[in-house]
């Protein structure tokens, strides 16, 4: 009989927690033009579409930093909790509650031109995603409470509040009776960046959240902590290191940066509340996490990667009526690969044979 074994290697394969992303995004390309062939598409021409066109205008090179902007963000929270070895897949509810309290302030108070207006939401976002946050981190602490399946959850939760807020008490008096908001005033939205584009002034808070990210995990003792904690958990006991603590701030940091996406989003390009505030931003920062190798700098490549798949799922869904899944498609085969190729950085296979 054949036996198909993974061994563990020695050490793992030098270069290759580089490499790995690059070889998976290269295998996504090969499959995925398997699946064009498949479709009596044509693979060259459809690849193109994707990944080519939508960056041919300055137009869609603006759409395209928009999009990765609140990837980018989300996947640096993700990716400090990871760190820690704490699982937050509850992104997406963090990122809904922290639109909601900004959207609160900006109905509330937009009439009056204030200009405290805006830096209140940013800081209203943030607190609303921690407080989402604070619940599975409790759990965790106190009743060691699974964090993945209690963040999951709560995403459903958050939606159907967000779901209840616009089809009630916030909803737009005005808007004929669609559940949505009334519309942010100018003193509740980030001005834009350039005439005629999307792209606002909301991205610099993104850069300077790459830059603390970078200090808090790799220049921090903090950060050094949570790392350690992760990787050997039992090391980081022996020498003393709170695993309450690293939960609280793994998944603190995460709902602030989450809850900072959606208010961007809710007071950039949408400009006010409606009941789906986020094509999936959530979950796919979590792929952006791993394809950035858990590293603020990684993290940035990956969220222009996962944006760039969203505008060629747009532009391939207009130009050849392809199904809009197609994103999501070549998303998971992104992911699968990355796992994949994780694995043979680890182990090697072997195939032995028995009686």
């Amino acid at each position: 009989m054949i036996r198909i074994v993974l061994e563990p290697r020695p050490a793992p394969l030098p270069f290759m927690w580089i490499g790995a992303p690059l070889i998976a995004l290269a295998l996504t390309v090969i499959f995925s033009s398997i699946l064009f062939l498949a479709l009596g598409l044509n693979p060259l021409t459809t690849l193109r579409i994707f990944f080519i066109d939508p960056l041919s205008t300055l137009n869609g090179i603006s759409e395209w930093l928009l999009k990765a902007s609140p990837l980018i963000l989300i996947g640096l929270g993700i990716a400090v909790g990871i760190r820690a070895n704490v699982w937050n897949i509850g992104a997406e509810g963090m990122f809904t509650m922290g639109a909601i309290l900004a959207g609160w302030l900006a109905i509330t108070f937009g009439a009056g031109n204030y200009p405290w207006l805006l830096p209140a939401m940013i800081v209203a976002g943030a607190v609303g995603g921690m407080a989402w946050a604070a619940i599975p981190a409790f759990l965790k602490v106190k009743a060691n409470a699974n964090e993945i399946l209690v963040t999951l959850m709560l995403n459903y939760v958050a939606s159907l509040i967000l779901s209840y807020l616009v089809n009630g008490p916030m909803q737009d008096p005005q808007g004929m009776n669609y559940p949505q908001t009334a519309p942010f005033e100018p003193s509740a939205l980030f001005p834009p960046l350039f005439e005629g584009m999307r792209i606002n002034a909301s991205i610099l808070i993104t850069v300077v959240a790459v830059v603390l990210a970078w200090l808090f995990l790799d220049r921090s003792f903090v950060g050094f902590q949570m790392s350690v904690g992760g990787a050997a958990p039992a090391a980081a006991r022996y020498a003393g290191f709170k695993q309450s603590r690293s939960i609280w701030i793994g998944l603190l940091v995460s709902g602030a940066t989450a809850g900072l996406a959606g208010m961007m989003e809710a007071a950039g390009p949408l400009g006010q509340l409606t009941p789906v505030l986020s094509p999936g931003y959530g979950f796919t920062a979590i792929i952006v996490a791993f394809v950035g190798r858990l590293t603020p700098l990684g993290v940035v490549f990956g969220g222009l990667l996962l944006s760039l798949l969203y505008l060629g799922g747009e532009a391939v869904q207009m130009s050849l009526s392809l199904p809009a899944s197609l994103t999501r498609t070549f998303q998971g085969m992104l992911l699968f690969f990355l796992l994949a190729a994780d694995v043979l950085i680890l182990y090697r296979v072997r195939i032995r044979r028995r009686a």
